[in-house]
């Protein structure tokens, strides 16, 4: 039998697997089954095509429906060109905080349900618990719907799920969607004193950053004062932009991703068909000063945003357990809103401050971490009940 281990000893754990989302998570999968399975808890994966990385679930308790699910992703974004002050793949403890990448967004949370693991089973459950470790989110949540897909059948379907990004253990009942656009134009290269013979794929993509800029002045001006979402309205981005060969050239590519924050009384895909009808339109004026140009526009994700609920029993029990009764939306995507499309009820709670998420030197604050440890013995009293 596996000797069980404390929340502050699975961080730890979780954290020394660099599970960067270009890299595979297997060594932390693995890691995570044998500790379950020594427990004497049965886990299912779910691969991705590559057969490099896995979501992990697992069913703790009676053997029927109506299940709570315990949902993080264990995923971290790079560290590459921060300037870490101690190794990110090591927890060290300094100022009351825990250091380390993923401390905050989100193996802090991890740890905390796979923590409840044991005293769950000890106590035994009246209400069962299900844990669910997802691949992919930090790439555009993509391991939650297949993962979602895959456990129908191969064990009791839960009622409602909680995902545990960090929302300073505040119950967030909102979060917008998103989708996004690898772009890439090919123009046609003269001698820039030539310019209207040529197209120039930077000023053309420009006129594409220009068109989100419209939408974004367009949505502020009519967006809801009374929403719950700060910026109240669906906003377009682009972060980065690369592409062309000299001053004098006209550019022969350019590069740029373009994503939308959607609220979710908007749809993605509407959105992502708007900005498509633009790129057509864009590409057939390219094309008539040269055949040969072109606009590729592929798309990376698509999340959809969660919606408040009307009486949703994964609210309920979560503001039973913190005493929150605030109303609370983000503006960041979770997999929230793609367990609510699956048909749970979900919510979206957990430790830790969301502005250390991606940041060099991440943290989770102790105070945070204790949070989260008083909200899995509430939890689990209630399972209990």
């Amino acid at each position: 039998m596996t000797t069980a281990l404390s929340a502050r000893e699975l961080l730890e754990k979780l954290v020394s697997f660099p599970t960067v989302s270009r890299d595979s998570n297997l060594e932390l999968v693995d890691w995570v089954e044998a500790y379950l399975n020594g427990l004497g808890v049965t886990c299912h994966r779910d691969f991705d095509e590559t057969g490099l990385k896995a979501s992990l679930y697992a069913h703790i308790g009676p053997e029927v429906d109506g299940g709570v699910i315990l949902s993080g992703h264990t995923d971290v974004v790079p560290v590459d060109g921060q300037d870490w002050d101690t190794d990110p793949f090591t927890v060290v403890e300094k100022d009351g905080k825990l250091y380390g990448r993923g401390t905050c967004d989100m193996k802090g949370f991890d740890a905390l349900a796979l923590a409840l693991v044991a005293p769950a089973l000890k106590r035994g459950l009246k209400r069962p618990l299900q844990i669910c470790l997802t691949r992919d989110e930090e790439i555009g949540c993509r391991g939650a719907p297949p993962m979602i897909a895959h456990m129908e059948g191969r064990m009791p379907r839960a009622s409602l799920a909680i995902i545990g990004e960090p929302t300073s253990m505040r119950t967030v009942t909102g979060h917008k969607g998103g989708t996004g656009f690898d772009m890439h134009l090919r123009g046609f290269e003269v001698h820039s004193s030539l310019q209207d013979r040529g197209v120039s794929a930077i000023m053309e993509g420009a006129k594409l950053i220009n068109w989100a800029n419209q939408m974004n002045a367009e949505n502020r001006a009519n967006a809801d004062p009374n929403s719950a979402f700060d910026p109240p309205y669906t906003t377009v981005h682009v972060g980065k932009i690369e592409g062309g060969t000299a001053h004098n050239i006209t550019a022969k590519d350019c590069r740029f991703v373009l994503s939308f924050r959607v609220i979710p009384s908007e749809n993605p895909q509407d959105w992502a068909d708007r900005y498509l009808t633009e790129v057509r339109k864009l590409e057939a004026q390219m094309q008539a000063v040269h055949p040969s140009c072109f606009i590729e526009a592929k798309p990376l994700w698509e999340v959809p945003g969660l919606a408040p609920e009307v009486e949703g029993e994964a609210e309920a029990l979560v503001r039973r357990i913190t005493g929150d009764n605030a109303t609370h939306a983000v503006s960041f995507g979770t997999e929230a809103g793609q367990f609510q499309a699956g048909g749970y009820s979900a919510v979206v709670c957990g430790p830790g401050n969301i502005e250390q998420a991606h940041q060099q030197n991440e943290f989770i604050t102790l105070e945070e971490f204790a949070k989260g440890e008083a909200f899995m013995a509430r939890l689990l009293d209630i399972l209990c009940e």
